[in-house]
C-alpha cells in the first residue's frame, strides 16, 4: 500500500498549499543555488495572460515580463496579390519555376521582421548589496517563486493566477529598490544570444521609444507600436519595517478595443492575492495526479504540468511557441513566437484532455472558432474553396504570416486543428458543444478539402500537390505529385469523422454523403520493409525530425495494434524504421512523439527510454523543451537553443498514455509501462466519455480501480487485474476481455483485486 499511501500524501500536500507555503523545496520543485544568468533558463510564473521570468543580468535581479496579446500585427507581405492562390502555387511547381513562389511567400517571412509578438518590459532589483543567494527555487505546488540571500532576506514573486496582477513581496533587513526597464526599441544595448535562429533587434520594428514615467513608488510604462496598437506596464508597491510589497501589470490597446478580456484582479494587497491564486493552484492540482516508480519522469511531469496550468487558460490566447515567455534578449523571439499550426499549438494541448483539463485545453477550440470567419476569408482567398481551413503559421488575429509555404498554407491544416474539436468532445462528452462546434467546424474543413480535390488518373480523389512536414524543407520537392500519407490521414480522418458525428446528431443524409466520400480516396502508401511511406514511392529513408507520415498512428490512431495483425506488424515496422535511421536529425519533441507512438503501441519499455532521453537531453535546467541536445551525448546533431513548449507537453501526454489509454472504446489500465515497474498509481486521469479513473498498482499487480462518470452511459473496462478474483459495489456484465457498466452521472464504481 507504500503506493496509495504516497498519492494520499501528494494530494492531502496540493490540498494544504492554499493555507501556507511550502519553505521546504518539493520533489517536483525547481531548486538551485543562484539566480539563472539567461533569460530562457529564467523560473517561469504564467497565468496564461501575464507571464513572467526570473533570472539574473548582471548585477541585477531581472523579472521579464510578458502578456500572451502583445502583438505587432501588420499584415504580411504580399499576401492577398493576384499570385497569392494555391493554384498559382502549383502552376509554378508544374512549370519547374518554384524559386518564383519561394521568393514571393517564403523570403518575406524570413526578411521582415513583423507581424510578430513582441516583449513587454522588465522589473529589475540592484543586487549590488544584496551578498550571495543562498536558494532559489520554484514551488509549483503553489506556483510560487522564493528567492533567498545569506543575509537572511526572502523574496516570494507569483502571477495572480485568478487576477490580472503579477506580486513580489521582500522581507528582511535589506531591501532592493525596483524599476521598471522597457525594452530597446531603439538600440541601445549589445545583443549577445546565441538561441536565436530567426532573430532581429526590436529597433527594426520601428517604433519610437516608449515613455517610462516616475512616481512615488511607482512606474508607468507606455509604448506606441504599430496601427494604432499599445501596451502599458505598470509597477507599485509600498514599504514598511522590513518589508516591501508590490504588484505588476502589462495590458494591451487594440484599436477595436480588447481582443482578450482577463479577469480583473480583487485583492488590493499581497496577502489576499496569494490565497486566491493557491487557492487556483490547488483546484489545478487536486485535478489529477500521478506517482512512478522513475522520479525523472515523474518529476517531469509535473514540471510539464506546471508548465501547462501557466500558459493555458480558457479565456486567454492559445499557446503560442514561447507562450507568456516571450524573449528578452533585446530582440524579437524565436520563429517570432508565433502560432505554428504543423505540430507545435497541436502537440501543445495533447495532454489537456487525459491530464483532466479540459477546461483549460477549452481556450484552443474557442480561440479557433471564434476566428472562423477570418480563417473562411483564407480560404475562399487562397484555395478557392468553400468550407474552412487555417494558416498554418498564423497571428493572434488568425491572418497568414507566410513561412514554408506547404505547411504555413497547407491544405489540411484546419483537419490536424478539428482533431482538437474531435478531443474536446470525445472527453467531456459534452453534447452541445458537439452539435454546435465540434460538427461544424469538422463538417466545414471536410466541404474544403472536397472541394480542393481533383480526381486522379487512377480516379481516386487527390490534391493537385501534396506535402508532409517538414521533408524536403521549402524546396520544390517539398510538393509531391501523389498523396502523401500526412495529407491522407487528416483527409481519411476528417471524412470518416465527419460521418461518426453526424450519426450521432442523427443527420444520416450527411452520414453517407460523407462516408461516399471517404470510399474516393487512396489506400495508404506503406511497404513490407519500411512501414509507412511518406508518399508513394518515397519512403523515410534518412533521420528527419518531424514523424507527420506517421500520423495515422499518433495521433489519430487510425493504425492501431488493436485493428489486426496487418496494422500491428505496420505499426511495428513503422517504428522501428524510425530508429533504424537514427536520431541525427531529431529534435526535442521527436523523442517526446515517440514516447506517444511507443505507448500506442504497447511498448512501455521504449516509450519510456524515449521520454526519458527527451527529459535528460533536450530541457533546459528550468524544465524548458529546446530543440537541439544540450547533453553532448550525441542523442542529435542539433545542439541549437531556442525553447518552444510543444515538446514539453508532449512529453506529459507520453507518460498519461502509459498509464490510461481510451480510445478504443474501453477504459485500459496501465496499458504500456516498462516490465520493471512494480509499483505506480494515478488520481482522477480522465478518459474518453468523461470518465475519471484512479488506479493504484502494486507489487506489480493492480489493486484497485475507480471510475466516476460525470455524464452516465455505458462503460467499457478491459480486465485491469489479469488472472485475479476481485470485488466491486458495482453491478456489471461479462464482456471479451473485460467488463461493461452502465452507469448515470455521478456514480462511483470501485473495483479492488482479491488477495491471492
Amino acid at each position: 500500500m507504500k503506493k496509495l499511501l504516497a498519492l494520499f500524501i501528494m494530494l492531502a500536500l496540493f490540498s494544504s498549499c492554499h493555507r501556507e507555503i511550502r519553505h521546504n523545496a518539493g520533489p517536483h520543485d525547481l531548486l538551485f543555488s543562484e539566480l539563472p544568468r539567461s533569460w530562457d533558463e529564467g523560473i517561469p510564473l504564467g497565468n496564461g495572460f501575464t507571464g513572467a521570468l526570473v533570472w539574473q543580468k548582471n548585477d541585477r535581479l531581472r523579472v521579464s515580463l510578458d502578456r500572451a496579446d502583445l502583438w505587432d500585427l501588420r499584415p504580411m507581405e504580399n499576401i492577398g496579390i493576384p499570385e497569392w492562390k494555391y493554384r498559382w502555387v502549383w502552376e509554378q511547381w508544374k512549370k519547374n519555376n518554384y524559386k518564383a513562389v519561394q521568393e514571393m511567400f517564403d523570403a518575406p517571412y524570413d526578411r521582415l521582421p513583423a507581424p510578430s509578438k513582441i516583449p513587454a518590459a522588465a522589473i529589475e532589483f540592484d543586487l549590488s548589496a544584496m551578498g550571495k543567494v543562498s536558494r532559489v527555487w520554484l514551488d509549483i505546488t503553489s506556483a510560487v517563486c522564493h528567492v533567498e540571500w545569506e543575509n537572511g532576506t526572502h523574496l516570494e514573486l507569483f502571477v495572480d493566477a485568478s487576477g490580472d496582477k503579477g506580486w513580489f513581496r521582500f522581507t528582511g533587513e535589506i531591501i532592493p529598490e525596483a524599476i521598471l526597464v522597457p525594452p530597446a526599441y531603439k538600440k541601445t544595448m549589445e545583443v549577445d544570444d546565441p538561441a536565436q535562429v530567426i532573430s532581429y533587434d526590436l529597433e527594426r520594428l520601428g517604433y519610437e521609444q516608449g515613455t517610462v514615467t516616475s512616481g512615488i513608488n511607482s512606474y508607468h510604462y507606455l509604448q506606441h507600436g504599430w496601427g494604432g496598437f499599445s501596451y502599458s506596464a505598470d509597477i507599485e508597491w509600498k514599504q514598511g519595517k522590513g518589508k516591501t510589497e508590490g504588484w505588476w501589470s502589462v495590458r494591451s490597446h487594440y484599436p477595436g478595443g480588447e481582443i482578450f478580456k482577463e479577469s480583473s484582479s480583487s485583492a488590493s494587497d499581497f496577502s489576499t492575492a496569494l490565497e486566491n491564486h493557491t487557492a487556483w493552484w490547488k483546484n489545478f492540482w487536486d485535478a489529477s495526479a500521478i506517482t512512478l516508480p522513475d522520479s525523472l519522469l515523474e518529476r517531469q511531469w509535473y514540471l510539464e504540468m506546471y508548465k501547462f496550468g501557466s500558459a493555458a487558460r480558457a479565456e486567454a490566447p492559445p499557446i503560442s511557441l514561447q507562450a507568456v515567455w516571450t524573449a528578452d534578449n533585446g530582440q524579437l523571439p524565436p520563429w517570432k513566437g508565433d502560432f505554428h499550426h504543423d505540430l507545435n499549438t497541436q502537440l501543445s494541448y495533447w495532454p489537456a484532455y487525459s491530464a483532466n483539463h479540459t477546461g483549460l485545453a477549452s481556450g484552443f477550440t474557442t480561440w479557433l472558432w471564434n476566428l472562423r470567419d477570418t480563417f473562411r476569408k483564407y480560404t475562399r482567398s487562397y484555395f478557392e474553396t468553400e468550407g474552412l481551413n487555417v494558416p498554418g503559421v498564423s497571428t493572434l488575429s488568425g491572418e497568414p504570416m507566410g513561412g514554408w509555404i506547404q505547411y504555413s498554407f497547407g491544405p489540411t491544416v484546419s483537419a490536424w486543428l478539428a482533431h482538437h474539436f474531435y478531443l474536446q468532445w470525445q472527453y467531456t462528452a459534452d453534447t452541445a458543444f458537439l452539435r454546435e462546434e465540434a460538427y461544424p467546424w469538422i463538417s466545414e474543413t471536410a466541404r474544403h478539402l472536397y472541394q480542393l480535390s481533383v480526381i486522379g488518373e487512377d480516379g481516386l480523389r487527390k490534391y493537385p500537390i501534396s506535402s508532409s512536414p517538414e521533408f524536403n524543407d521549402n524546396s520544390r520537392d517539398a510538393w509531391f505529385p501523389e498523396m502523401t500519407n500526412f495529407d491522407l490521414s487528416l483527409t481519411r480522418w476528417t471524412f470518416s469523422t465527419a460521418a461518426e458525428l453526424a450519426a450521432i446528431i442523427r443527420m444520416e443524409g450527411e452520414q453517407g454523403r460523407w462516408l461516399k466520400i471517404l470510399s474516393e480516396w487512396p489506400s495508404y502508401a506503406a511497404d513490407t520493409a519500411t512501414g509507412l511511406l511518406i508518399a508513394p514511392g518515397y519512403p523515410y529513408k534518412e533521420s528527419h525530425r518531424h514523424f507527420s507520415h506517421l500520423m495515422s498512428i499518433f495521433p489519430l490512431g487510425i493504425h492501431d495494434v488493436s485493428n489486426s495483425i496487418d496494422d500491428s506488424l505496420l505499426i511495428y515496422r513503422s517504428l522501428d524504421n524510425l530508429t533504424a535511421n537514427g536520431t541525427d536529425y531529431w529534435t526535442g519533441y521527436s523523442f517526446a512523439w515517440l514516447g506517444n507512438m511507443y505507448a500506442r503501441a504497447g511498448r512501455g519499455d521504449e516509450a519510456a527510454a524515449a521520454l526519458r532521453t527527451f527529459a535528460e537531453c533536450f530541457c533546459l535546467p528550468n524544465s524548458f523543451h529546446v530543440n537541439g541536445d544540450q547533453s553532448g551525448t550525441g542523442k542529435s546533431k542539433f545542439t541549437y537553443r531556442p525553447f518552444t513548449l510543444e515538446g514539453n507537453f508532449a512529453f506529459a501526454s507520453g507518460i498519461q498514455e502509459m498509464l490510461l489509454q481510451s480510445h478504443r472504446g474501453l477504459i485500459e489500465i496501465f496499458p504500456a509501462i516498462p516490465a520493471e515497474w512494480k509499483e505506480a498509481s494515478f488520481s482522477s486521469l480522465r478518459a474518453r466519455g468523461a470518465v475519471l479513473v484512479t488506479a493504484i498498482m502494486e507489487e506489480g499487480v493492480v489493486k484497485e480501480v475507480r471510475l466516476m462518470p460525470e455524464k452516465g452511459g455505458v462503460i467499457k473496462l478491459r480486465c485491469p487485474f489479469g488472472g485475479s478474483d476481485f470485488s466491486s459495489n458495482f453491478e456489471y456484465e461479462k464482456i471479451p476481455g473485460g467488463y461493461s457498466f452502465n452507469t448515470t452521472p455521478g456514480d462511483e464504481i470501485i473495483l479492488t483485486a482479491k488477495a491471492r
